[in-house]
């Protein structure tokens, strides 16, 4: 599998949210920004993203693989409910993106260092 099809399928098993499958992408020691979360943690924080933003979905628009590391930008067009990274949605459709980098090793992502454009989100709701 290559990179690309590795990290498309990875996005296709979060937007259908199969918490089963994602230990076949992820590594028991996943950091993210940093935090060590554990597969466990890993998985609480998606599970709570999609509980918060119940029509989330994970969009790529531009992918750049040079193993081990793997840079997206993703596009978001989602309602989060109440508040999302303190501001008050409630609800309101907004648009915005996220930059990730992840770092692969032994096949599972084991590192993520993640950055949204909250700024787009802001001047939105402003």
């Amino acid at each position: 599998m290559t990179p690309q099809e590795f990290y498309g399928a990875y996005i296709d098993c979060l937007n259908r949210q199969d918490w089963d499958e994602l230990g076949r992408y992820v590594g028991d020691d996943v950091k993210h920004n940093g935090r060590p979360l554990g597969l466990s943690g890993y998985r609480s924080m998606l599970i709570k993203d999609f509980e918060d933003i119940p029509d989330l979905r994970f969009v790529i628009d531009r992918l750049v693989c040079d193993p081990p590391l793997i840079a997206a930008r993703l596009m978001f067009n989602c309602s989060p409910k109440g508040q999302f990274l303190g501001l008050d949605i409630d609800g309101r459709r907004i648009s915005f993106a996220e930059n990730v980098f992840y770092e692969v090793k032994d096949g599972k992502i084991v590192d993520v260092l993640s950055v949204i454009d909250k700024t787009s989100i802001e001047n939105q709701i402003a």
